[in-house]
This record gives C-alpha cells, sequence and structure tokens, in this order.
C-alpha cells in the first residue's frame, strides 16, 4: 500500500521524535544504485548529531527549481546552517535545507532478501561522483537487466 509523502512524512517525524526507529521503502530512482526504490528498506532514526558529508538523510528541501519536498538523499555539502543534498542516481542537480529541516538519518538498508547493505559503501559511491555517469550506465545495461 502506497502512502502519500504529505501523510507518511509528519507521522515519520513524530516517531523519530519519540526516540523509536521507523522502517520504511522508499520509491524513486535517485538513490540508485545504493537504495532501490519500491524494492529495499531504509531504517531511519533521529538525528543524534551534526550532519556529515556523504550521510542520507530525510528532509524537507528545497529543489533547484525552488520547490518544497520530502527527499532521502546524501549530503554532499554543508555551508554553515544550510545543507546541500543529492541524490546517489542524480547526475545534476541539487537540493538545500536548513538542520532545521532534516528529519531523521539512516542508520540501515535492507535488500528484499533481509540482506543488509554497507553504509560504507554508500560513501565511497558519493567519492566516484566523477565517474558516477560511467558507473551508472554500466549499471543499467548490466545490473538491471539482469534482475
Amino acid at each position: 500500500m502506497k502512502v502519500e509523502n504529505d501523510i507518511l512524512i509528519p507521522e515519520i517525524a513524530r516517531l523519530l521524535q519519540e526516540g523509536k526507529e521507523v522502517r520504511f521503502t522508499p520509491s524513486g530512482v535517485s538513490m540508485r544504485p545504493y537504495i532501490e526504490g519500491d524494492r529495499d528498506s531504509v531504517i531511519l532514526a533521529k538525528m543524534s548529531r551534526a550532519p556529515r558529508i556523504g550521510d542520507i538523510i530525510l528532509a524537507k528541501a528545497e529543489t533547484p527549481c525552488g520547490r518544497s519536498s520530502y527527499v532521502l538523499h546524501r549530503v554532499i555539502r554543508i555551508e554553515g546552517e544550510r545543507v546541500v543534498l543529492q541524490g546517489d542516481g542524480n547526475l545534476a542537480g541539487e537540493e538545500v535545507c536548513a538542520l532545521g529541516d532534516i528529519i531523521g538519518t539512516v542508520i540501515r538498508i535492507k535488500a528484499p532478501s533481509g540482506r543488509r547493505k554497507l553504509l560504507t559503501r554508500g560513501r565511497l559511491w558519493y567519492h566516484l561522483r566523477r565517474w558516477r555517469w560511467l558507473l551508472l550506465k554500466i549499471y543499467r545495461k548490466v545490473i538491471l537487466l539482469r534482475a
């Protein structure tokens, strides 16, 4: 069952504020290949420290076209009180949120098989940003065609 973000995200925020962990299945392809939308699930917790480059966070952010929306993306820069985000599968485009707009941080990712994905692999993916266009092309051609 799919629940609209305007209903789901405030409930996630409430549960995180109560100190609970929340598991949900994100949709979309913006975090591919690390998080496959509508397939992998993420476990979120309340942010217990300042965000760091490489963290995956859920936040209400402003998109490049000036709209505000909820995103589950990786922190790529921190500029004072502003946090700049980008999806792992995005070659361009960044979102910006304030520190106060961070709802939670991803602490675990699970594939449908139950296997946990290592968060450190995602950090490596961040450092390969220069080659991402080629790696995503290979991923789409080889990995997704086999699935």
